[in-house]
């Protein structure tokens, strides 16, 4: 008893000491339904966690509600509980609309595709691009990121990455109107952004790369849909007064 006891507690000890990995997995499902070429689809292929279980199901648990925010389209919440029933349900959701409205001519297309971008000791970068089409004058992409702490599998906000959110901002800001030709005497959409209320805002979606971090607006987010995503990067020589960690 006193062996089977110690060979256990060694068993656990081992699983639990494994490093985080990941494998990406890819789910794809077509519709059949009153379509011959050019079928509307959906592909997601997705890093998944794997190895030490409590990190792995909070990372795995936050990207999935993320992938599903993005395709989700019904009128009801959606209840997928996995990427399988999530990509059914998208072209469920087109079924149903073309048993509604049997006449109209319209394709659905969603494609997720998501990477591991920036890994350090403390800092675990996924990035999500995204498009979508569900009728209309066109489809939409964009970029998602997710920022974790890689011990603890927990999604790290974006204030909490910096020593002062409002210095940074600032920084941003002046980088920001530098990049993008905005006179520092003028509002900031005095060129034509679309800042909330004229003012200046980081990006929702930092990503960390091996130069610098990366403020990522996607389209409409602060300009017209025709100007498309608008980007800055602050190299680390000048970010690394104002991060925590990277």
């Amino acid at each position: 008893m006193k062996y089977t006891l110690f060979f256990l507690l060694l068993f656990i000890c081992i699983s639990c000491s494994k490093e985080l990995d990941f494998e990406n997995q890819s789910f794809e499902k077509t519709t059949s339904v009153d379509c011959t070429e050019k079928c509307p689809n959906i592909k997601i292929d997705i890093p998944v966690a794997e190895n030490a279980a409590t990190v792995s199901d909070s990372i795995n648990n936050t990207v999935f509600k993320t992938v599903k925010s993005i395709v989700d389209f019904g009128d009801k919440p959606n209840e997928s509980k996995n990427y399988e029933e999530l990509a059914q349900s998208f072209i469920q959701n087109y079924e149903k609309i073309k048993r509604d409205f049997p006449r109209d001519h319209f394709g659905w297309e969603a494609k997720i595709e998501g990477e591991v971008k920036y890994r350090s000791e403390n800092i675990l970068s996924i990035t999500i691009n995204h498009y979508t089409f569900t009728g209309g004058a066109h489809g939409y992409a964009g970029l998602r990121s997710l920022i974790f702490d890689p011990k603890t599998g927990k999604k790290i906000t974006n204030e909490k990455l910096f020593k002062n959110w409002n210095l940074f901002k600032a920084l941003a800001e002046t980088r920001f109107r530098e990049k993008y030709k905005i006179p520092r005497d003028q509002s900031i959409n005095s060129t034509g952004m679309f800042f909330e209320n004229d003012v200046f805002q980081v990006a929702q979606n930092i990503f960390f790369t091996n130069e610098g971090i990366i403020l990522h607006y996607n389209p409409y987010e602060i300009a017209a849909y025709v100007d498309g995503s608008r980007e800055l990067l602050i190299k680390y020589e000048e970010a690394n007064d104002y991060l925590i960690t990277k």
